[in-house]
């Protein structure tokens, strides 16, 4: 078999990897670029490498945006069969795609007010609400651990990933010229102990494994301290009159917060302020939990059979209005304004942050991943001036920081679950989802362990195997 590493090659958005066994061509997830923007508009609108048309299937890891984002033009071009994942998976797609295309609608119409001023030509989405409807018709749910026959001689088995709600690692079993390799993409891959998932499945057989490295060379804090820091960054905040912004991802990260403020609200450790979620995609999102408590842990299942809503409380004003998010920018007094998205590339996050991240007493709270060339990674940098919509602010909010949140895993993580493969049947390792600095970290720590072959392939390449 064949594997051609097409997105997320040695960066960290864009998923897209070709594998081509027993004369098919499969594509293991099919994610958005995320970036600068006239860069991500011309990886995103072209599929360089491969014809959409001439791809058999596709794997779905999960549904986040740099996972599963490039499907409406992929169909939008020419595909046309099936796209595997789980069931969860399946319906967070739907609203996120639809979502994806209305930003997408909504940019265009913004930048081509702009543009006719300048007599410029206008722009095009790469894809609308009708190429992210007509996706979903090509999806078929297969639950975990339901060995499920692709093609001839390819069977698929999705394994909990607990990275977000129905993530997935993907085990296909390929069979050719009589002998059988089992090939392990993990996705994303999450951690133990997060508050509302499952921890990932441990996996001991693998010839051909293709990991995403994140987190390479770094690491978390503890799980157990989510709370407390939390606790601390909210009462400082309140004590100084301010506002705590939190750009986060729509699925998982913002239900995982909503969860540990209902903790803290629960438990009368923090004032009666007000909590908004202002994103209608984190609102659908949230609805898409409540549908799909096979994926939750123990603790979360017995509150859900307890009838007790672990993402609600007295506090939390769910916001789907665009009316309602403005005014926001109204309200003087403390509270907690969660929106997406997370890397502040898109969506009502921005109109927020423009209009928060000047005042010194309101705290810009980050709690996951920000890719290079992302307006949160400029942030995380503390530039004192950053652009946001075409305008410049100052930097004076407090910007903090935390790892705890995050659903990837660590550096140990990744040593860990790699350490439960078989050596003497594992061939070969590619590293993908990663930066350089953090792939060279995950593998010299691996070469250690006694794991050979390991690679972290460039866009393009293509190894045999």
């Amino acid at each position: 078999m064949n594997l051609q590493f097409i997105g997320a090659a040695q960066t960290v958005t864009g998923s897209m990897h070709l594998l081509e066994a027993n004369g098919k061509r499969i594509l293991l997830d099919c994610g958005f670029f995320q970036g600068k923007r006239a860069e991500s508009a011309r990886i995103n609108k072209n599929f360089e490498l491969f014809h959409p048309a001439q791809i058999d299937a596709v794997i779905l890891s999960h549904a986040h945006i740099d996972h599963s984002g490039n499907l409406p033009n992929l169909v939008k071009q020419g595909f046309n069969g099936p796209i595997y994942a789980t069931p969860a998976t399946r319906d967070l797609s739907g609203i996120m795609l639809a979502d994806s295309a209305k930003i997408q609608e909504q940019d265009a119409f913004f930048l081509n007010k702009k543009l006719a001023k300048r007599n410029e030509p206008p722009i095009q989405p790469i894809y609308d609400t009708e190429d992210a409807l007509s996706v979903m018709p090509l999806f078929v749910s297969v639950s975990y651990h339901r060995e499920t026959i692709l093609f001839d001689g390819i069977k698929l088995t999705f394994l909990d990933a607990g990275h977000i709600l129905g993530s997935a690692m993907v085990q296909l079993r390929i069979e050719e010229g009589g002998k059988e390799k089992i090939l392990l993409f993990t996705g994303d891959l999450g951690r133990k102990n997060l508050p509302i998932l499952k921890a990932p499945e441990t996996v001991t057989e693998a010839d051909v494994l293709i990991t995403e490295s994140t987190y390479g060379g770094r690491h978390h804090d503890p799980i157990e301290g989510m709370q407390a820091q939390l606790l601390d960054v909210i009462t400082r905040t309140v004590k100084r009159g301010g506002k705590v912004i939190i750009p986060a991802f729509s699925v998982e990260r913002t239900q995982e917060i909503t969860y540990t403020l209902h903790r803290l609200f629960d438990g009368k450790l923090l004032p009666r302020i007000p909590v908004f979620v202002d994103s209608p995609l984190s609102v659908n999102a949230t609805e898409v939990f409540r549908l799909h408590p096979e994926c939750f842990n123990k603790d979360i299942f017995r509150m859900v059979l307890a009838h007790d809503d672990p993402f609600g409380f007295e506090y939390i004003k769910y916001i789907r209005m665009v009316e309602d998010s403005k005014r926001l920018n109204d309200m003087k007094e403390p509270m907690v304004i969660i929106s997406a998205s997370g890397m502040c590339e898109s969506g009502r996050i921005l109109h927020h942050l423009a209009n928060n991240v000047a005042n010194p007493n309101n705290t810009i709270l980050i709690v996951g991943y920000q890719a290079p060339e992302t307006l949160g990674r400029r942030i995380t940098e503390k530039q004192e001036m950053i652009k946001i919509l075409g305008d410049e602010y100052p930097l004076k909010a407090e910007v903090v920081e935390m790892h705890s949140f995050s659903a990837h895993a660590d550096h140990q993580d990744l040593v860990e679950f790699v350490g439960n493969l078989d050596k003497k049947r594992l061939r070969n390792i590619f590293l993908v989802h990663g930066e350089p600095d953090g792939q060279e970290a995950l593998a010299q720590s691996l070469n250690k362990n006694g794991y050979a072959n390991i690679s972290a392939p460039k866009k393009g390449d293509r190894f045999t195997v």
